[in-house]
C-alpha cells in the first residue's frame, strides 16, 4: 500500500511541475488581485518545528489555534500538543510562534506583538505547562522582549525595556539582572538598530548549556548620532495625539563614517547573581556580531569584527573567569560576509566547528578542531554554497544548499566528512529550501520554479519523496482561468566583457510585428538575486497584461557566482551596477519586438538608488524611471552595511561622491517619480528630499509622492496598492 502511495505522490508532482506553465484563461490579473485580496498567496506549512526524537515534528494549524504533532514516517497528525480552544483565554487570540524547552514538557507561546523595527518586537509570552495542562502568562509587568527558556527548563530569560531579566518558573520570581537600560542610551541582551538590521541579529543573549550562566551584549549607545523623524496623527493606524502638532521620534543611527555603540560582553552566574565583563580586547572601534556557548559551558564563542569588516577573528571565553583566548581568525582583501556568521556551528561530537569561507573564490564549508585548527575543507567546486544545513554524527555527513547547477538555482545536497561522496537529494529544476529532523533522518523541502507554484514536501535523508505537504492546489487551480506569461530566462555580454544573467515578461498575446515599452525591474545590491527560478504572481504580469514588457538583470555584485563577481563593486557602489543596467537597457532595445524609444526603470531601496543613477547617468536612454525609499548619498546610510563596501567616506571620499546621484541631478533625463515613507527609519527620507533638492536646483521637473507614518515597506490600510496604483499611472503616462 505505501509503494503505491509514493509513486501516486511522485506521479502527481510530476503532473503539477508539467501543467503550471503559462496559461491561456480569460481573466485578467488586477491590482486588487494582487494587494488586495491575495489571490495568488502562496500557502506553507505554518511552525514547522522538529521534536527531539527526530521522528515527529509540530506544525501551527487551525488558523493559529493549535499545535498538532505530525509522524516524519507518513506526515500523518498523531496527537494534538495544545489547543488554544481548550483554555479560557481571552487575552489569545492566535499563536504567533512558539518554543519547546528542551524535555519538551512547556511551551512558550508568543502573542500580541508589536513591531519596533524590521526584525524586533514587544509581545505578551504566555508559559504552557503540558502536565500540569496549565497556562500562565510570563510577566504581567509589561511586554517583552526575546524571551528564551533555559536549557534545564525551569528558568525563561526576556529583555525588557533595554533589561535582561529572568523569570523562575519554579518559585515564580521575576529578578532584573542588569539596571542600566535607558532608551537610547544602554541596551543589554538586544541588539542596537545597525546591529538587527545589517548582522540580521535579533537576540543579544545565550543560555550556557549547563542553565547556569547567561552571556550578553552590552551596547553602549549614548555617543551615537540621533536620527529625528516628525510623526503626524495618520489614519490606518491614527495617533489621535499629534493632531495639531507633530510629534518628535528619535532614535539612535549611525550613519557611515560616525560613531558606533561600545560593545561589550558579559556573563551573568544566577547561582551567586555576579556579573562579569568578558575580555575581548582593549579596540572598541569593532563589532561583535555573534556570542554562542559551545556544549561545553567553559566555553562561550565570540566572534569579533574589525570595522573595516575584513578581518573576522572567533575567541573562546570562560564564563566563570571572563579570560579569552583567539582560536580562529580570516582576512579577506575585501570583507566578511555576514552569512559566515550564522554558518559558524559547533558540531555534536563536541570536538568540531564548522565555519564557511570563500578563501578559494567561492563559499565553502571547512572543517575546524576546537583547537582552531584546520581539518580539512569539507566541498569545494566553482560553486557557492548557500545555506550549510548541518551535520548528521551518525552518518558522517553534512547537508548544504548551493548553487552547483546554475546560479539561478538551488537544491539540497549531502556530503561525507571525506568529502569523497556527494549527493545531490533534490532533483527538479528550480529553487530548494529545507528544514531538517533533529536527527537528520528525514527533511522538509520548499521548493517552487517559474512554472510550479510552492510545494511542500515530506522526505527521508536521501532525498525520498514520502509525502506532499502543500500541493497549492487550490492556486493552481485559479491560475488556469487567468491569461499570463511566463517568465524566460536570458543571458546575454556587455561590451566589457561581462555575461550577465536576466529574465523577461513578455504579454501573453505578444504580436511579434508590434513594438513593445520595456520597464526594467531591478534591485542589484551586493549578493542579491533577482534573476532566480522560483514562481511568483506580482505586480510586473499586471504591467505585462497591460502590454508593458518586463526584465530584470542582475549587475555585477550581484550573488551565486563567486567572490570576485560578488565583490567587483568594492568601494564604488553603484558604479558597475549601472553600467550595466544601462548596458542592458541597449541590449533589450535590439529586440525586434522593443520600442528602445520607450525604455523605463525602476526599483526599490538600493534598486531606487540604482534608477535614480541610470536616470542621471544614461545619457537619455531610460524614457521614465521611478525610485522608491532609494538611497542618494551613502553618507546618509548606516556605517554598518555602508563601510563594509565602501569603507568610510573619509577614507573613499571620491567612492562616495563619484556614485552618488545626488551630484548629478542636473543630467537628469526623462520623466521621473520619487516615492517615500516619512518614517523611514532604515533609508531616511533624507536621501528624498536632499536629492529633489538638488533637481529643483538644476531646475528639473520630477514627481513625487510621499507617505504619511510609512517605514520603509510603505505599507498599512490602502497604501500597498495606492502606491501601485501611482507607479501604474505613472507608467502608462509617461512610458
Amino acid at each position: 500500500m505505501k509503494k503505491f502511495t509514493l509513486l501516486f505522490l511522485t506521479v502527481f508532482l510530476f503532473s503539477l511541475f508539467e501543467t503550471t506553465s503559462a496559461q491561456n484563461g480569460t481573466k485578467t490579473i488586477t491590482l486588487s488581485d494582487i494587494f488586495g485580496k491575495s489571490t495568488f498567496r502562496q500557502l506553507g506549512v505554518n511552525g514547522i518545528q522538529s521534536m527531539n526524537d527526530g521522528i515527529h515534528y509540530t506544525t501551527i494549524e487551525t488558523n493559529g489555534l493549535k499545535i498538532v504533532k505530525h509522524d516524519y514516517s507518513t506526515g500523518n497528525i498523531v496527537d494534538t500538543i495544545f489547543n488554544l480552544r481548550a483554555y479560557n483565554l481571552s487575552n489569545i487570540k492566535a499563536i504567533g510562534e512558539y518554543q519547546f524547552s528542551n524535555d519538551e514538557t512547556k511551551l512558550l507561546l508568543t502573542t500580541n506583538s508589536e513591531k519596533i523595527y524590521r526584525r524586533s518586537s514587544t509581545s505578551e509570552y504566555y508559559v504552557v505547562d503540558l502536565i500540569k495542562k496549565t497556562v500562565n502568562p510570563l510577566s504581567e509587568n509589561g511586554k517583552q522582549q526575546l524571551a528564551t527558556f533555559s536549557p534545564d527548563g525551569e528558568k525563561i530569560a526576556f529583555v525588557r525595556k533595554n533589561n535582561i531579566y529572568i523569570k523562575d518558573l519554579v518559585v515564580g520570581s521575576e529578578i532584573q539582572v542588569t539596571l542600566d537600560g535607558k532608551f537610547n542610551a544602554i541596551i543589554n541582551g538586544a541588539p542596537d538598530w545597525v546591529y538587527e538590521e545589517e548582522f540580521s541579529l535579533s537576540k543579544a543573549f545565550e543560555w550556557s548549556p549547563d542553565s547556569k550562566y547567561i552571556a550578553f551584549i552590552r551596547f553602549d549607545e549614548s555617543n551615537v548620532s540621533v536620527y529625528n523623524m516628525p510623526m503626524y496623527a495618520g489614519a490606518a493606524p491614527t495617533h489621535p495625539e499629534n493632531k495639531v502638532y507633530p510629534s518628535n521620534y528619535s532614535f539612535k543611527y549611525p550613519k557611515a563614517g560616525e560613531s558606533n555603540s561600545i560593545i561589550s560582553v558579559h556573563t551573568f552566574e544566577l547561582a551567586s547573581a555576579t556579573t562579569r565583563k568578558i575580555d575581548i580586547g582593549n579596540e572598541t572601534n569593532i563589532y561583535i556580531p555573534r556570542i554562542r556557548f559551545s556544549n561545553d559551558p567553559s566555553k562561550l564563542a565570540i566572534l569579533r569584527l574589525n570595522r573595516h569588516q575584513n578581518k573576522l577573528e572567533i575567541l573562546f571565553a570562560n564564563p566563570a573567569t571572563g579570560q579569552s583566548k583567539t582560536i580562529y581568525t580570516e582576512e579577506n582583501k575585501y570583507y566578511i560576509p555576514e552569512q559566515q556568521f550564522d554558518d559558524f556551528q559547533f558540531l555534536s561530537d563536541q570536538k568540531h566547528f564548522c565555519i564557511t569561507s570563500e578563501r578559494d573564490g567561492w563559499n565553502h564549508i571547512y572543517l575546524y578542531d576546537m583547537d582552531g585548527k584546520l581539518v580539512r575543507q569539507i566541498t569545494s567546486g566553482k560553486w557557492d554554497v548557500t545555506d550549510f544545513l548541518g551535520y548528521d554524527l551518525l552518518t558522517k555527513r553534512f547537508f548544504y544548499i548551493s548553487a552547483e547547477t546554475s546560479p539561478l538555482r538551488r537544491n539540497v545536497y549531502s556530503i561525507s566528512l571525506d568529502g569523497k561522496k556527494k549527493e545531490r537529494l533534490t532533483q527538479n529544476e528550480g529553487t530548494y529550501k529545507a528544514t531538517f529532523s533533529t536527527n537528520y533522518k528525514y527533511f522538509i523541502s520548499n521548493f517552487s520554479s517559474v512554472s510550479t507554484p510552492q510545494q511542500v514536501t515530506l522526505n527521508d535523508a536521501n532525498g525520498k519523496l514520502i509525502r506532499v505537504l502543500e500541493d497549492n492546489k487550490i492556486l493552481i487551480g485559479k491560475l488556469n482561468d487567468y491569461k499570463y506569461s511566463e517568465k524566460e530566462f536570458f543571458t546575454f555580454t556587455t561590451p566589457q566583457g561581462v555575461t550577465l544573467n536576466g529574465w523577461i515578461l513578455k504579454p501573453a498575446n505578444l504580436d511579434p510585428n508590434k513594438k513593445y515599452p520595456v520597464l526594467m525591474t531591478q534591485y542589484s545590491g551586493p549578493n542579491s538575486q533577482q534573476v532566480v527560478d522560483r514562481w511568483s504572481i506580482g505586480w510586473d504580469d499586471y504591467l505585462a497584461q497591460q502590454g508593458i514588457v518586463v526584465a530584470c538583470i542582475d549587475p555585477r555584485g550581484t550573488g551565486a557566482r563567486g567572490e570576485e563577481f560578488r565583490k567587483m563593486t568594492y568601494l564604488q557602489l553603484g558604479k558597475y551596477e549601472t553600467q550595466d543596467q544601462i548596458e542592458g537597457a541597449k541590449y533589450l532595445g535590439t529586440l525586434p519586438y522593443i520600442d528602445k524609444s520607450r525604455v523605463g526603470i525602476w526599483g526599490w531601496s538600493y534598486g531606487g538608488f540604482i534608477s535614480c543613477s541610470c536616470m542621471v547617468k544614461g545619457d537619455g536612454l531610460f524614457k521614465a524611471g521611478i525610485a522608491v525609499a532609494p538611497v542618494t548619498n551613502w553618507r546618509f546610510y548606516d556605517n554598518i552595511y555602508t563601510e563594509r563596501y565602501m569603507r568610510t567616506p573619509a577614507e573613499n571620499p571620491k567612492g562616495y561622491d563619484d556614485n552618488s546621484p545626488l551630484w548629478f541631478a542636473s543630467n537628469l533625463q526623462g520623466k521621473f517619480l520619487i516615492c517615500h515613507g516619512t518614517a523611514d527609519d532604515n533609508v531616511h527620507t533624507q536621501n528624498t528630499f536632499e536629492f529633489v533638492e538638488q533637481l529643483v536646483q538644476a531646475n528639473k521637473q520630477f514627481e513625487m509622492q510621499l507617505y504619511t507614518n510609512r517605514n520603509h515597506n510603505i505599507t498599512g490600510g490602502n497604501t500597498t496598492i495606492h502606491l501601485y496604483t501611482r507607479m501604474t499611472n505613472f507608467l502608462k503616462d509617461n512610458l
